[in-house]
């Protein structure tokens, strides 16, 4: 995959941005645009949560005729089982941004993230949309710095790479540090390029990227309701447009967009909310992928192994109860299990031996969780991060 460096949304040709304070929050940026010259190649992936926020419910129905020109996203206030009422907010935020920047109605697309059941103050955005449209230009950075809740820190990438001979652009922001769980689309990001392409291709380019990223992260097993993945392509490098999934262009292009979502979800887990490490569990030597993945997601989502990655404990045991419960098919006899590097579990039985250099090993801020459980050819890997009690401390008092 191609290198990832700095960057924003507003690095391909043909974008722009902007990101205010409106008043949702106490004295923070909490109001982003990203707009296009033009309208552009628009996808989107949503969050699989049954209770789906308003703007969820109307981005999906606009983002289906595959074009967009705008994208605004207010943080501090998730808009979610607000009733009708949400609903008809989230569709102002669409009419409010038309208005204020010349555009139909369907080019807009809108998102939310925040406290759940709390209508939105529409009177601070009645007046903030304006003023972000006013502000718009070459602040991707402002913008990834307005979509921010609980994160310690903006998360923003960009790749460079050619497409028919021709430079192309791909950038991106996105949001997340708790409520992060893999179901589709486990964040909020917008992901921007200047390339050409047709809204099917980039959705499909888009679904891969997502599922080789966002998919696969998890920081502590919650799924939101307002998990959200807008993809925009200007068309503005100039070349010979990508029309089919079978032309060279598309595997860069997907090849990019799937460099640059890794790059911010893994952001994403490193800002999990509390967190200290990151940690990447990989499952090799199941019966199917399906079932690989369910063995590791077993194991990132378990409390008891995300505090003793936290305590720098090689408690195997915990991992063998959490693959034994997952689903998966499990032969402990042939269980194998490595922490950062240093193998622990041999036939599923501990190396006590092996232990102290397992714990020096975990007190690295990144290490892997290799698991071979010894039944076929099926692998699957993901990212998680320790459970601390800077976890336990912001989510026992987040509304207040």
């Amino acid at each position: 995959m191609p290198p990832v460096g700095a960057g924003t949304v507003t690095t391909p040709a043909g974008v722009r941005a902007a990101g205010v304070h409106c008043g949702i929050k106490a004295d923070r940026p909490d109001l982003a645009l990203v707009v296009t010259d033009a309208p552009a190649a628009a996808a989107a992936l949503f969050t699989t949560n049954r209770v789906a926020a308003a703007p969820v419910q109307v981005c999906r129905a606009q983002v289906a005729r595959g074009q967009a020109q705008a994208v605004v996203i207010n943080s501090g206030n998730a808009n979610a089982c607000t009733g009708l009422q949400g609903l008809r907010d989230a569709w102002e935020m669409v009419d409010l941004t038309a208005a204020a920047l010349g555009l139909a109605r369907d080019l807009v697309l809108v998102a939310s993230t925040g406290v759940i059941g709390v209508p939105l103050p529409m009177a601070r955005l009645r007046e903030g949309i304006p003023a972000a449209a006013r502000a718009l230009g070459p602040h991707g950075d402002r913008a990834a710095e307005a979509i921010r809740t609980t994160d310690a820190f903006p998360k923003t990438g960009a790749v460079q790479v050619e497409i028919g001979g021709r430079p192309v652009a791909v950038g991106g922001m996105a949001k997340g540090a708790g409520m992060i769980h893999p179901r589709l689309a486990t964040t909020l990001a917008v992901l921007t390029t200047d390339a050409a392409v047709a809204p099917a291709v980039l959705r499909q380019a888009l679904r891969e990227a997502v599922d080789a990223s966002f998919n696969r992260i998890s920081v502590d097993g919650d799924t939101s309701t307002n998990d959200t993945v807008i993809a925009l392509a200007t068309g503005a490098a100039g070349h010979p447009p990508v029309r089919t999934v079978a032309e060279p262009g598309f595997a860069v292009l997907r090849d990019a967009l799937t460099a640059l979502a890794r790059h911010l979800a893994l952001l994403v887990v490193r800002d999990g909310e509390g967190a200290t490490k990151v940690v990447e569990v990989a499952v090799t030597g199941a019966r199917s992928a399906a079932e690989a993945q369910r063995a590791a997601e077993a194991v990132m989502t378990s409390p008891l192994v995300k505090t003793a990655f936290y305590g720098t404990e090689p408690n195997w045991g915990r991992i063998l109860a959490a693959l034994g419960r997952s689903g998966a098919e499990v032969d402990p006899d042939r269980v194998t299990v490595t922490l950062g590097g240093v193998e622990v579990v041999r036939g599923g039985v501990g190396v006590a031996d092996r232990l102290p250099a397992a714990a020096a090993a975990m007190r690295e801020p990144a290490f892997t969780v290799a698991i071979d459980l010894g039944l076929g050819t099926g692998a699957w890997h993901g990212w998680t991060c320790d459970l601390t009690e800077g976890y336990v401390r912001l989510n026992s008092g987040y509304l207040t």
